[in-house]
């Protein structure tokens, strides 16, 4: 154990993932060595850890490993036959998961707001970090995406607030919970519950068992802020420990959603007797910026701080992100992936567009959408789409043939309701039949939760 609470060297393994290299220069900046080794050693999270004067190593290597390191932080990607990790093991070396080294590090003795569910936990913890930033309270922050007021997905101070988006997840190869049991929680938002993370999780019920060990540890001192109107995360209450604030639009909710109206650029709603704006749409945006004003609250920011905050708020990448135009058509990059995800920003893109018509291109590329598991609800899910392109399932080879979506079984079922569906396998095959069917006026999003190929760039290319 004193290895692991006083390291003097610490050797990260999958050191440029987002979050494991933020966290490797943040202990750098706090004057421990640190080294590090990936399979993808590229820019820019390459230039930013050369930056800190971190000796990176390209591959997985045994002889990688340094004789003086006295602790190895591994990484949620790497897997047992990992040649570092199978020295790891063979030596008896001092390891600990990511979730588990910001336990130990940077969490301790700090009030740790915690931000959970399956969908808009990345657009919650964005607005709640942005509010705490605006209001002066200096936050630390681990986010899974790039908000642009912030301008990186994860922050390290010495402060006493810590936000951090709260991962269901697995933790590591050797420590199958979910990572945000080790994030020593004082506020959770539980933002909505569903089935998600097929490989991971053999049912909804296994989920809330997650959530709720997660409620367990909240102390009695703290706050748990649940989604009223979730019959899931209203579950969960029965047997919280700590105290709870339900949010949303029920009537029976402690913090009740009222008068809420939407413009072009944005929306308007009141909660706990005060009003706010957001430069977002759609219902689901709104109980995401409820949910935060909650939290901010709880912690002693006032109404107006709030306000001016989210009158500053500027979005975050892949969410709703216009990527841009040619020939009065836009493109919109969303990281959306879950049926509700998709119907969502759907919905919010209706009552932003208007009439024009939607195109909705979708890649099943998550470990829950390439499989059948969504088979039937995807067909709804783009329901207020005009027309849509769905793509290959990715990596398809690792999947038999009856575990997969069939897309052209989603395909065939929205074009049985009597709109264009269209399943084209490559990014390149989307584009073109999308070429001649675009017109100006058209409003194309796209959803993925990876690089699609670079089919954004495509798109404005070549329509």
């Amino acid at each position: 154990m004193p290895a692991i609470s006083s390291p003097k060297h610490v050797h990260f393994l999958g050191i440029c993932g987002t979050a494991m290299g933020a966290v490797a220069a943040g202990m750098k900046d706090r004057g421990y060595e640190v080294t590090g080794s990936d399979e993808n050693v590229y820019p820019p999270m390459s230039t930013f850890l050369e930056s800190k004067a971190i000796r990176l190593m390209s591959g997985y290597r045994a002889e990688n490993l340094p004789a003086d390191a006295d602790l190895f932080v591994v990484g949620n990607t790497i897997r047992r036959g990992n040649p570092e990790v199978e020295a790891v093991l063979n030596r008896k070396l001092p390891y600990l998961s990511l979730p588990e080294t910001l336990k130990f590090f940077f969490l301790r003795g700090k009030h740790n707001l915690v931000v959970t569910g399956t969908h808009g936990k990345t657009t919650t913890t964005s607005l709640l970090t942005w509010i705490f930033e605006s209001a002066g309270r200096n936050p630390s922050w681990l986010i899974g995406g790039i908000p642009h007021n912030l301008g990186q997905g994860c922050v390290l101070r010495d402060s006493k607030h810590f936000i951090l988006e709260g991962d269901e997840y697995d933790t590591a190869f050797f420590d199958k919970r979910s990572k945000f049991v080790h994030y020593l929680p004082e506020l959770v938002i539980v933002n909505n519950l569903e089935f998600d993370h097929a490989d991971i999780f053999a049912n909804l019920e296994e989920i809330k068992t997650s959530f709720r060990r997660l409620l367990n540890i909240v102390p009695n001192e703290g706050m748990v802020l649940l989604n009223a109107d979730d019959s899931n995360c209203v579950d969960l209450a029965r047997t919280c420990p700590a105290p709870i604030l339900e949010v949303g639009f029920s009537p029976n909710a402690g913090n009740h959603i009222r008068n809420v109206s939407y413009g072009a650029d944005g929306s308007k709603f009141e909660i706990f007797g005060e009003s706010f704006e957001i430069p977002l749409l759609g219902e689901f945006n709104i109980r995401n910026a409820a949910m935060a004003a909650s939290a901010a609250h709880f912690y002693g920011i006032t109404p107006t701080e709030i306000r001016r905050a989210f009158a500053e708020f500027k979005g975050i990448k892949r969410r709703q992100e216009i990527r841009g135009e040619v020939r009065g058509i836009k493109v919109i990059d969303d990281f959306g992936h879950h049926p509700t995800a998709i119907k969502q920003t759907l919905k919010g893109l209706r009552e932003r567009y208007g009439e024009a018509r939607l195109w909705a291109i979708f890649e099943p590329r998550s470990n829950t959408t390439r499989r059948a598991v969504f088979q039937h609800e995807l067909p709804q899910a783009f329901e207020l789409a005009d027309g849509v392109l769905i793509a290959q399932v990715a990596r398809l080879e690792q999947l038999a043939p009856e575990e997969r979506l069939n897309p052209e079984k989603v395909v065939a079922d929205i074009a049985a309701q009597g709109k264009p569906a269209f399943y084209e396998p490559t990014a390149d095959d989307i584009v073109e039949k999308l070429r001649p069917l675009a017109q100006s006026g058209d409003v194309v999003v796209v959803f993925s939760n990876g690089g699609f190929d670079g089919i954004h760039q495509k798109l404005l290319e070549r329509l």
